[in-house]
C-alpha cells in the first residue's frame, strides 16, 4: 500500500501517534493516556489499528501482579485486625472465652477461633485453666505491624493498589498470608494480575508520519458536522476528514445461533450419544440441596454471603423433603447409618431452608440421586451463579456440565477416562494433566487441568467418587462418579478464545466469526 493511500485509512487516534512519537520510543497505553489525553480503550485501539497496519510492534511484554485492598481490608485498616483487636482486648480487659471476645468485639465465631490459633501457636495467647483466652504478654510478632503498614498504605493508595515490585521481601512473606486471587472477599486483599505491552513504532511509520505532514493532516480534523459546530461557527475554519465514498455498504447477514449455544448442543449431543440421561433444575435452590445433600457443613466458607447469592423474597424454602431432611441431618451430626462420624455438630434446620442462587452444578446431581437408577448414567448442564473477580477465566455467572455415573464396576479409571474425554475430545486441549484435589462430597477428589496456548495452565473443572455421607442418604448404596467442568472454560479452548467474556461479546462480528469456527 503506497503511503498517499495509507493515510487516507487512517484514524485521528492513528494519526496523533504518527506525528507524536518517532521509531524506538517505547510506547504503552499509560503513556498515551498521559500524554496524548487518550482514554484506555482508545490508547489500546490505536495500537490495534497501528498493529494491523504494521506501523507498530510489541517489543515486550510486562506482567504485573498488584494487591488491591478489599472491603474487609479496608474495615482491618480503619478498626484494626481481629488478630490486633482480640490482643488488645485480652490486654485490657483479661481473660475471656472465645464467644465472649465474638460478642464483644462482633467479630464472627470463626474468626476469633481462626486468630486465636494462629497466636496461640506464636505463644502469643493461651488458654487458661478455666477455658478462656489470655495473653501471654509475650512480644508481639513482627508481621502484625507489617500487617498493619500494609493496610495502611492500600488505604491510601489510588485505587488501593500495591504494586508487588515496590514491597520488601518481609513484606512480600506477609502479603501471603493476607492475599488471594480468588474468593477474596474473606480476605484483605485481592490478587490482580496485569499485563503492559510496550510498543514502539516500526520503520514504516516514519514514511507514513512524513507523508501526514506533507499533507498536513494533524488527527484533529473534524469528522462529523454537528449542529454546535454550526451554531458556533467553528466549522468555517476547521479542516474536515475525508470520506472514501468506495467503501461498500453493510452487509446483510440473516441471524445465526450463537456459537456459545451450538457449543453447548453439541456438547449435549456427544452426552446423550454415550447413553447418558439429561436432568435439570431451578436457578434457586435450597442451602439444603445446594450444601448439605453434599455433606458440606453448615460453617464451612464457601456458604459466605460474600460467595453465594441469597433470596431477599421469600427467604426461606417452606419445607424439605423427607426422608432426606432427616437423614442428611443425622450425618451432619453424627454419620448417621454411614459408618461416618459426620461433623459433630447440631444441624441447623432454619439455615437449611434458606434459598440462594444455584452456586454449583452438583446439586443436580443431588437431587438425581434420589430417582436414579442404578446402573445409571446422567448429566445436566447448569447455569451457576458465584461471587468471583471477573477475568479471562472467571465470570460470575457461569456454565458448569455436571455428571454422574452410578453402578457396582465404575472406579477411578472410569472416572479419568469421563475427564480425558471432556478434555481431549470436547475441549480440545492438547495437554493435560489431573490434580488432586479436595471437595467435602467427594473422596477421592481429583481436578483435571488443561494447558491454553495463550493463558496457561487452569483448571478445567472437579471430579470424584460420592462420600458414602452424600450416597447412602439419599437411598444409593453403590459407587457413584461425579465431575463438574467448567463448559465455559471447554469452549474457550474450543473456540480459540482467549477470555470467557467473548462468549457474551455484544460485538456482532466476533459472534460470525467464531460461529464460522464450528
Amino acid at each position: 500500500m503506497d503511503s498517499q493511500t495509507l493515510i487516507k485509512n487512517l484514524h485521528p487516534l492513528e494519526i496523533k501517534v504518527l506525528r507524536s512519537y518517532k521509531p524506538g520510543e517505547e510506547l504503552t497505553s499509560a503513556k498515551l493516556q498521559k500524554e496524548l489525553d487518550y482514554k484506555e480503550g482508545h490508547a489500546n485501539q490505536a495500537f490495534s489499528w497501528l498493529g494491523g497496519k504494521e506501523l507498530v510492534e510489541v517489543v515486550r511484554r510486562e506482567p504485573h501482579t498488584y494487591f488491591e485492598i478489599t472491603d474487609l481490608g479496608k474495615t482491618f485498616a480503619a478498626e484494626g485486625t481481629a488478630e490486633e483487636r482480640i490482643i488488645n482486648f485480652l490486654k485490657d480487659k483479661g481473660p475471656h472465652a472465645l464467644p465472649q471476645i465474638a460478642a464483644a468485639l462482633a467479630i464472627e465465631n470463626k474468626d476469633v477461633g481462626s486468630a486465636f490459633g494462629g497466636l496461640s501457636k506464636e505463644g502469643i495467647l493461651k488458654m487458661d485453666a478455666e477455658k478462656k483466652a489470655a495473653y501471654t504478654g509475650a512480644a508481639l510478632p513482627a508481621r502484625l505491624a507489617v500487617t498493619a503498614d500494609l493496610l495502611k498504605k492500600a488505604a491510601a493508595a489510588e485505587g488501593g493498589l500495591l504494586d508487588q515490585a515496590t514491597l520488601s521481601e518481609e513484606e512480600k512473606n506477609v502479603m501471603g498470608g493476607l492475599a488471594k486471587k480468588r474468593g477474596a472477599a474473606d480476605s484483605a486483599f485481592r490478587i490482580v494480575e496485569r499485563e503492559t505491552v510496550v510498543y514502539t513504532l516500526t520503520k514504516a511509520a516514519t514514511d507514513a508520519a512524513k507523508a501526514l505532514e506533507a499533507a498536513g493532516i494533524t488527527g484533529n480534523e473534524i469528522g462529523s458536522l454537528t449542529s454546535k459546530i454550526l451554531v458556533s461557527g467553528e466549522w468555517k475554519n476547521a479542516t474536515f476528514r475525508g470520506y472514501n465514498i468506495g467503501v461498500p455498504p453493510a452487509r446483510i447477514i440473516p441471524g445465526r445461533t450463537s456459537a456459545y449455544v451450538s457449543f453447548l448442543e453439541s456438547v449435549k449431543d456427544k452426552l446423550c450419544g454415550l447413553g447418558f440421561e439429561e436432568f435439570d433444575g431451578p436457578l434457586v435452590e435450597s442451602e439444603f440441596w445446594n450444601c448439605d445433600a453434599l455433606f458440606m457443613p453448615q460453617f464451612h466458607a464457601a456458604r459466605d454471603i460474600h460467595d453465594v447469592y441469597s433470596i431477599k423474597n421469600p427467604t426461606h424454602a417452606k419445607a424439605i423433603e423427607e426422608p432426606f431432611l432427616s437423614n442428611v441431618a443425622a450425618v451432619h451430626k453424627d454419620g448417621g447409618n454411614t459408618g461416618s462420624r459426620g461433623w459433630n455438630y447440631e444441624f441447623d434446620h432454619e439455615m437449611t431452608r434458606r434459598l440462594i442462587l444455584r452456586s454449583q452444578g452438583t446439586v443436580l446431581s443431588a437431587h438425581q440421586l434420589a430417582k436414579a437408577k442404578v446402573p445409571g448414567k446422567y448429566f445436566g448442564i447448569a447455569r451457576c451463579f458465584r461471587y468471583d473477580k471477573v477475568d479471562a477465566t472467571h465470570l460470575s455467572d457461569f456454565y458448569q456440565t455436571e455428571g454422574i455415573v452410578l453402578g457396582d464396576d465404575v472406579n477411578l479409571k472410569t472416572l479419568l477416562g469421563f475427564l480425558e474425554m471432556f478434555a481431549v475430545e470436547i475441549a480440545g486441549a492438547t495437554e493435560v494433566k489431573y490434580v488432586p484435589g479436595y471437595f467435602p462430597f467427594t473422596e477421592p477428589s481429583v481436578e483435571v487441568h488443561i494447558k491454553h496456548p495463550v493463558l496457561g495452565w487452569f483448571e478445567l473443572g472437579g471430579s470424584g467418587i460420592f462420600r458414602p455421607e452424600v450416597t447412602k442418604a439419599m437411598g444409593v448404596d453403590c459407587p457413584v462418579l461425579a465431575w463438574g467442568i467448567g463448559i465455559d472454560r471447554m469452549a474457550l479452548m474450543a473456540l480459540g478464545l482467549n477470555d470467557l467474556r467473548e462468549l457474551f461479546s455484544s460485538d456482532i462480528e466476533q459472534v460470525r466469526l467464531r460461529k464460522a469456527k464450528l
